[in-house]
């Protein structure tokens, strides 16, 4: 028997059922997810659950807004404590690697909402998510332009593009092979991929160097 959910205030409850969605997501399909489902993972009824939520929909708009929210924090946070845009480019992408390991449900959910023929409003979020990464990217690409560390005449744009799907192939890969940490153990290696390709010349030779004499 389940142990019966201890009084959560409205606030508490609403973020109880978003974490309960993100950890269902890391183990099964999100679209299989039914609000039964949720509601006999947090050991409440229906009832109690859309006294928070009108109805599924609502539900999953909060998990969007959720990710949105941690996810972008996150990036922020180590672009903030990078000391140049181009150190603040490999820190965004390894936060978003540690990110999709902790949070293993979270790609599943953005590939699903993205994936879904409707204009609903999780995936007018995940969209939105998406826009406002890419935005942060393109600005730390045009900084590491004008210091001279990305080569002046790399496309920003296919970049931004290219920066991404390096992380969902890894995302990918990993869900193919059923564990999120190999991510971690690739990231390094495709980032470098990424990084020699972006590289000013200048910047190109520094590395090659730094290799070379590397014990």
């Amino acid at each position: 028997m389940q142990t019966p959910a201890k009084y959560l205030s409205a606030d508490e409850r609403r973020a109880a059922t978003v974490e309960a969605v993100v950890q269902l997501s890391a183990t099964g399909n999100p679209s299989d997810i039914t609000t039964t489902t949720i509601a006999r993972h947090m050991g409440v009824t229906q009832g109690a659950l859309f006294k928070h939520f009108p109805n599924k929909e609502a539900i999953l708009e909060a998990v969007m807004q959720w990710v949105a929210s941690k996810l972008l924090a996150r990036i922020d946070r180590a672009m903030a404590a990078a000391p140049t845009p181009w150190a603040a480019l490999e820190a965004v992408f390894m936060a978003h690697v540690q990110f999709a390991v902790q949070h293993p449900g979270v790609p599943r959910m953005l590939f699903g909402e993205l994936q879904r023929a409707d204009n609903s409003a999780p995936k007018r979020l995940a969209q939105t998510l998406l826009r406002e990464y890419g935005q942060r990217l393109r600005r730390l690409i045009e900084q590491a332009q004008a210091q001279g560390s990305v080569a002046a005449d790399i496309d920003v744009q296919a970049t931004v593009l290219l920066f991404i799907g390096s992380v969902q192939g890894l995302v990918m890969q990993a869900l193919l092979a059923g564990d999120m940490r190999q991510m971690q153990q690739q990231a390094p290696a495709v980032y470098a991929l990424f990084s020699r390709a972006l590289a000013a010349p200048a910047a190109q030779s520094a590395t090659n160097y730094k290799e070379a004499v590397r014990p």
